[in-house]
């Protein structure tokens, strides 16, 4: 993967002692041209910038995934 990197926010991970949600901005993730995403990582020893997992979202598709997950609550 490639491409510029935005850290815009950082989230305590509840239900652990250093865990931490980073969301953030990749432009041209998978090469020139290639579309903007959003980028959720999950990294249980607190470093933001380098998450064990992650999931990759088109800003597409932003707004229904963020209605199916509130409606989890």
């Amino acid at each position: 993967m490639s491409g510029n990197v935005t850290l815009e926010t950082t989230i305590a991970l509840e239900g652990t002692k250093n865990g931490v949600i980073s969301i953030s901005q990749i432009e041209e993730p998978y090469g020139k041209g290639s579309e903007t995403v959003a980028s959720i990582g999950i990294s249980l020893a607190g470093k933001a910038e380098e998450p064990e997992w992650k999931v990759h979202l088109p800003k597409g598709n932003l707004a229904a995934v963020i209605e199916a997950l509130q409606k989890l609550q």
